[in-house]
């Protein structure tokens, strides 16, 4: 009779599967969370993973003060607005901003509001390696 007859064990890999799936989304959106929104760097003089980028399309110097120059001349955070937009295409046109150790965090996020309101969004910061 049919009733009586043994069937082979078998392994079911679906379930496995779905647990492997759920786990890994869960230790990847774990690990998003560890990460800082934000990404500005408070100290800009030096950095142990500086790399060495392309020349900016414009550098922003902030100096003592919180005057901010480019091109070696001063100019406020409303000029480097209109900079920006005046540009042929603001979303592409990269932008350094280069300070010393007396820039403050706060001048930093000035001329950052000042190019994104521009419409730039490639922003990258000027570090230099530290002196072993």
């Amino acid at each position: 009779m049919r009733y009586f007859e043994t069937r082979k064990a078998r392994i079911e890999i679906i379930p496995m599967i779905d647990i492997m799936l759920f786990l890994l989304v869960f230790f990847a959106m774990l690990t998003l969370r560890m990460i800082p929104s934000s990404g500005h760097v408070s100290k800009l003089p030096t950095s142990s993973t500086a790399a060495t980028i392309p020349p900016p399309k414009l550098l922003v110097e902030i100096h003592a003060g919180g005057q901010l120059f480019v091109e070696g001349q001063p100019v406020s955070a409303a000029l480097i607005t209109q900079r920006v937009r005046a540009a042929p295409d603001p979303q592409k046109l990269a932008v350094t901003i280069a300070g010393g150790d007396d820039a403050s965090l706060q001048q930093v996020m000035t001329v950052v509001d000042a190019v994104r309101t521009g419409g730039a969004t490639q922003i990258g910061l000027a570090t230099r390696a530290p002196q072993p």
